[in-house]
């Protein structure tokens, strides 16, 4: 067309042939194409037809999906410099952190690629731990092997180092005439402690947890936290003692537990400054004590007329810290219970007018929290500088108004109208549930319900039917509730036991060889497309005891890779059936073996 002539014929009618021809290509593929899906079709859909046909004759219960099956694995030893490995705080990792309110001390778990596929070594010389009750009162010296503590505290008898056992003879700072004595103290100063009103409480900085197992005598179940350090070793001692604990710190962000949860907080001379940073340390245990719950304190500064000589300070700094804690207790509605000596115990209000003057108050510190901040919420999430005040359904489960122990472990707490399809009938079907469960797990594991097993946990709970099926054997279970699933641990804690949110993604917070029976319902079916299913079973073996026992109840679908992995970590498992022996779900019984390190002596 450059040239302004026109294209000639011949060349038009050649591309007018091709593009027929491509057209026609095109359409008899097409048809081809649709007769072999045809045929296909045809095909897959007879095999279908055919074998469903097969197995309903066979079993009409029997799964069509096949069981997951991995190849056979054998996992590695770890050096023996991990045989007390906190993955989630580790101090080999601490200098990557903040020192800021000794920040570096929280959880900070390592990412996959730096996760652990080895199986943790016990110390050279374990044996298996002391059976409760005995436990409380002694333990095996090479089952924790820490000389610092018993150098640094043996004068002030929390721990005494006697041949090849270390005894607790029940000493503390704060109790120099021991630990019953200053219960006692304390149950004067309470009578709610004496007749089942007071049933949880949690141990801030609890040295080797005497306090809290001679309160397990008084029926109060008691978290002893303190978090992981080089030298004091405080959650393993307890763990290893048989007394509930965990890894644990009030720092940057909340603690894992529901809002207005326990009964009672204490603290006796656990060093944590209750008056700096604006008091968002004290604002954290309002928080978690339930309304007309009490928080007791031994230690600086209280009776610092008669004690601030021994505290390198002077009277007058001293009184300056009494009266400023007085104040921001006085705040965030607490008010002063009781006081002798060296006790003093502080009483959370319910009053909704304390609450409605701190709203009403612009500039009111600490100012109450509005609705935007879920109180429950206390998986990674930062401590708020605001009160948390009790709603009305809140107030119902403060002291006084929830039945005394035990009645309030069978009576349907109100916050279980919270939880999606949650209700008094459903608590009471989940309860019966249980109690036959437990009965046949009794019946494939005999050493349930013995001294064999002491220290128990319930990794994806929902009401605590488990624990609760347990209430009268000489055991304690911590409760695990999913940061992932639907909130029931207010449940947990209002039914008068213990628990704490997790993911199970990632490490729990507590040493290895602290936990004698593992127990899953599900979780592999609930959490397998989040969770690898190896680094879970890695977690459970770091954890449990060995000669400690592994109750999983799963889908049939999962049972051959749990068998195989659990055969890659050296367990012994046998498959059982459920207590209605269906097909669909299986249980899975293993046993860990104790083992030692190649590179050591035993």
């Amino acid at each position: 067309m450059k040239n302004g002539k026109q294209p000639e014929k011949g060349g038009s009618s050649r591309i007018l042939s091709l593009t027929v021809l491509f057209i026609a290509l095109c359409g008899f593929s097409f048809y081809l194409g649709g007769m072999f899906c045809s045929e296909r079709d045809k095909i897959e859909a007879k095999d279908v037809t055919s074998t469903t046909t097969t197995k309903a004759v066979a079993s009409p219960k029997e799964p069509t999906v096949s069981p997951l099956q991995i190849k056979s694995v054998s996992f590695p030893e770890c050096g023996s410099e991990l045989q007390d490995y906190t993955p989630c705080t580790d101090p080999k990792r601490w200098k990557r952190y903040g020192v800021h309110r000794l920040s570096f001390l929280e959880r900070h778990c390592p990412p996959v690629y730096e996760k652990s596929e080895c199986l943790i070594p016990p110390p050279d010389g374990y044996k298996p731990p002391i059976r409760w009750p005995k436990s409380r009162d002694q333990c095996w010296y090479k089952n924790v092997p820490y000389d610092w503590i018993n150098k640094q505290k043996s004068n002030q008898h929390w721990l005494k180092k006697e041949g090849d056992k270390f005894h607790f003879p029940g000493g503390g700072t704060m109790f120099p005439r021991g630990v019953s004595h200053y219960v006692d103290q304390m149950q004067d100063l309470i009578p709610e402690m004496k007749d089942g009103t007071v049933r949880t409480a949690i141990d801030t900085g609890c040295g080797v947890a005497s306090w809290g197992g001679d309160l397990l005598d008084r029926g109060i179940l008691t978290i002893s936290l303190a978090p992981r350090d080089n030298h004091e070793a405080q959650v393993q001692f307890a763990l290893e003692r048989g007394i509930p604990a965990i890894l644990g710190i009030i720092s940057t962000q909340r603690l894992p537990f529901p809002s207005n949860s326990f009964d009672m907080a204490h603290c006796s001379r656990c060093l944590i400054p209750w008056t700096e940073f604006g008091g968002i340390y004290l604002l954290e245990i309002h928080r978690i004590v339930r309304p007309r719950g009490f928080w007791v304190l031994s230690g600086p500064p209280v009776n610092y007329k008669r004690r601030w000589r021994g505290w390198n300070t002077t009277m007058e700094d001293q009184k300056s810290d009494y009266d400023k804690l007085q104040s921001l207790l006085t705040s965030m509605c607490f008010k002063q219970y009781a006081q002798k000596d060296d006790i003093a115990v502080w009483q959370k209000l319910s009053d909704k007018s304390c609450y409605d003057k701190i709203a009403k108050n612009m500039e009111a510190y600490p100012p109450k929290c509005d609705d935007s901040i879920e109180p429950d919420s206390a998986w990674y999430t930062p401590l708020r500088p605001c009160v948390v005040a009790p709603t009305p359904k809140v107030k119902k489960s403060g002291l006084g108004s929830i039945p005394k122990w035990p009645e309030r472990l069978n009576v349907a707490p109100e916050r279980i109208s919270d939880v999606h399809g949650g209700s008094a009938s459903g608590l009471k079907h989940d309860d019966g549930k249980w109690k036959n469960r437990v009965k046949h797990y009794k019946k494939v594991l005999p050493a349930l319900g013995t001294d064999k097993i002491r220290n128990v946990m319930d990794m994806n709970t929902v009401y605590g039917g488990f624990a609760a099926a347990l209430v009268k054997d000489p055991v304690w279970v911590m409760n695990v509730v999913s940061s992932y699933s639907a909130n029931t641990l207010p449940v947990v804690f209002d039914r008068g036991l213990i628990g704490t949110y997790h993911d199970w993604c990632e490490a729990f917070s507590t040493y290895p060889r602290t936990y004698d029976l593992l127990h899953l319902d599900s979780l592999f079916t609930l959490e397998s497309q989040r969770c690898e299913m190896k680094y879970v079973l890695l977690e459970m073996d770091r954890i449990l005891r060995p000669g400690g026992y592994v109750i999983m109840r799963e889908s049939s679908y999962f049972m051959e890779a749990l068998t195989t992995l659990g055969k890659g970590m050296r367990w012994s498992c046998r498959r059982e059936e459920t207590e209605y022996a269906v097909e669909s779900e299986k249980i899975l019984v293993c046993q860990k073996k104790l083992w030692f390190s190649s590179n050591q002596t035993s």
